[in-house]
């Protein structure tokens, strides 16, 4: 009966953190370049005595071991905004943002736009890193064009290139902030291929979210029913085990 609670315990700590996975694509199914997760974990047989002279014999005992959340990197739709700053990857890569402590974070929320030095941010407030690192704008460059392999224009010339980075895998890449990502040994994206004007959606399909909530929502209250009438057999075995004389 303990191992039977133990191992429904284990499964409701897992499905807890199953539902904050949902809960948090739920929340973020409008931000841009937001690649959804979901929840993996590995099993952990727990090791029992050796009775194999007698029948039946032990069953093995199954636990939840640990989990981690995995990203899906599939591209989202294409949104026009209309906003000259805004950028969408039409290709596989990643922008590059500038953190505070130098380093570089890279993300495909394109959402960026000028603060009131003429700077180039994100989002986040985090300046946009071209080949030639952050870039400003002024009043003499005018309307400010980019190519689609990210090539700045504006009426002073030619000013950089908008850079985009790939990974060997993005598997390896660490999740920082709901959009952004931290990441070993970049390279150059190849077939760059840049959208002016607009915007990656979320890969966050709302119907597939909602059928894992119901589904989730399900088997803890499932588990939960299981919890308590364990509970209430253990009761019960106590009272009638408290009745019987030696």
């Amino acid at each position: 009966m303990e191992n039977a609670q133990l191992v429904a315990l284990s499964r409701q700590s897992i499905l807890r953190n199953h539902l904050d996975v949902i809960a948090n694509n739920m929340a973020n199914i409008n931000t841009s370049g937001y690649k959804s997760q979901n929840l993996h974990f590995a099993e952990y047989i727990m090791p029992t005595a050796d009775a194999g002279a007698f029948a039946p014999q032990d069953s093995e005992i199954s636990y939840v071991d640990m989990f981690t959340t995995r990203t899906n990197f599939d591209h989202g739709s294409i949104k026009l905004t209309e906003n000259d700053f805004d950028l969408a990857l039409n290709s596989d890569g990643f922008f590059s943002i500038q953190l505070e402590d130098g380093t570089e974070a890279y993300t495909r929320n394109g959402a960026f736009r000028v603060d009131s030095t003429g700077q180039l941010i994100s989002s986040e407030g985090l300046a946009v890193m071209t080949d030639g690192g952050p870039i400003s704008f002024s009043v003499e460059d005018g309307l400010v064009e980019i190519a689609a392999d990210g090539t700045i224009a504006t009426e002073l010339g030619v000013r950089g290139k908008i850079k985009v980075v790939d990974f060997e895998d993005v598997r390896t890449l660490e999740k920082i902030g709901e959009t952004m990502f931290k990441g070993r040994d970049p390279i150059q994206a190849a077939e760059v291929r840049m959208i002016q004007g607009a915007v990656e959606n979320s890969n966050v399909y709302g119907v597939t979210e909602v059928t894992r909530l119901i589904e989730v929502t399900r088997a803890y209250d499932a588990t939960s029913k299981v919890v308590k009438d364990l509970d209430e057999l253990r009761q019960q075995a106590i009272s009638v085990l408290g009745k019987i004389q030696a």
